[in-house]
């Protein structure tokens, strides 16, 4: 799967190198930037940690900026 896949099946304007905000289950704000995609899931780097986690493209997730 690949991100076209991604947003064509979820419809969310998820690219490489864009800006986006999950909401934390304590209901704090965390900005990321997407990375890449692995299976149906977006790649996400958190502002302030080095490595990327697995996101569902719908779960939590807006994206900054951008339009589908």
């Amino acid at each position: 799967m690949s991100m076209d896949y991604i947003r064509r099946v979820y419809e969310v304007p998820a690219k490489r190198g864009a800006i986006v905000e999950y909401m934390a289950g304590d209901g704090e704000r965390l900005r990321g930037t997407i990375v890449g995609a692995k299976g149906p899931y977006l790649r996400i780097r958190l502002d302030g940690n080095n490595r990327a986690m697995n996101f569902h493209p719908t779960w939590h997730l807006t994206y900054i900026g951008a339009e589908i």
